[in-house]
């Protein structure tokens, strides 16, 4: 992706995600989970757990994922998810590389899935949704398809980490982009959600 969308076909892509995705209600349900149990791991856990198994669905149907495992990531990572979780994505600077590569790897290795075939299988997908759902104003949602529309694809897990923190950048980039178009929420979302909805309807739907 190298030019950002006219504003047009941004709030197009919005408005067909909308149209289109029924289980955004999950998304909703989460939030409201997490903001209302934030700093009770089991419960943040859960609330993760609605979106991912939701959302995710197609890696979770070969095996759930470990709740004690991601509720030990919670709790041992409570300081930092707290402290991202008070910023916004134009805070970010070079030192958060670091932090945020150390962040998406853990809490990849706590999302392993155990399929019945004793395979192991990680979703970078599943990470950032999950980093998005504790710090929604810092960290971007992706997928498959959103990453490659931004040239961030991962091709091997093990590189996700780093190309999450390229996507990330580009990202930031997009919501000056949006700022400096005087946009502004209009749909009581976090402008990383908008800027979702709107990747989801042109690289991972074709809606737009």
């Amino acid at each position: 992706m190298e030019d950002f969308p006219r504003i047009s076909e941004f709030w197009a892509g919005s408005r067909e995600f909308r149209k289109h995705e029924k289980r955004d209600a999950m998304y909703k349900v989460a939030t409201r989970l997490i903001n209302e149990y934030w700093g009770k791991p089991a419960e943040v856990a859960d609330g993760l757990g609605v979106l991912l198994l939701t959302w995710n669905q197609a890696l979770y149907r070969y095996g759930i994922f470990d709740f004690d495992k991601l509720e030990s990531f919670l709790r041992d990572r409570k300081k930092v998810l707290s402290d991202f979780r008070k910023r916004d994505i134009l805070s970010w600077s070079q030192k958060d590389d670091l932090n945020v590569k150390t962040l998406f790897s853990d809490l990849m290795k706590a999302l392993i899935a155990e399929g019945k075939d004793g395979k192991l299988r990680k979703s970078p997908v599943g990470v950032a949704k999950a980093l998005h759902l504790i710090a929604p104003n810092f960290f971007p949602i992706w997928d498959i398809e959103i990453s490659k529309g931004y040239g961030c694809h991962w091709y091997k897990s093990e590189f996700a980490p780093e190309k999450y923190i390229y996507f990330c950048k580009k990202i930031m980039d997009f919501v000056q982009y949006l700022l400096d178009q005087r946009i502004k929420d209009k749909t009581g979302m976090t402008l990383l959600k908008i800027i979702d909805e709107y990747n989801y309807s042109k690289f991972t739907k074709g809606w737009i």
